[in-house]
């Protein structure tokens, strides 16, 4: 965007002071350089104007299918006991990572035929 308003808002400027400037007190060619002033700022507006920041929250929830009991969650590959910080949500798939040997792997639920 400034590339293209900064040449442009100079352009506009430059015009609207040789309109100005040129107008020998005929009103329409001062009217005509007052708006290309005006354009001239509101480009230059444009172009040094910051846009707010946005914070975005998500909340990623978990919908499981059929009956769900709750048990401890073991490594399949030492056996370590996990906790609630072992587990992670990414890309809407559950990761396990054991704390202990490092393991990595994604939980997949079986189906239920």
């Amino acid at each position: 965007m400034k590339l293209v308003a900064y040449p442009l808002a100079a352009l506009l400027g430059f015009f609207g002071v040789m309109f100005v400037a040129g107008s020998h007190g005929r009103v329409m060619s001062i009217l005509v350089g007052v708006i290309l002033l005006a354009a001239a700022g509101f480009l230059l507006w444009l172009a040094l104007h910051k846009p707010r920041e946005s914070i975005t929250t998500v909340i990623q929830k978990i919908e499981l299918s059929g009956d769900v009991s709750l048990q401890d969650l073991k490594c399949r590959s030492c056996g370590g006991t996990l906790g609630k910080d072992s587990v992670a949500v990414k890309a809407g798939a559950v990761f396990i990572n054991c704390q202990y040997c490092g393991a990595t792997y994604q939980i997949e639920e079986a189906p239920k035929w």
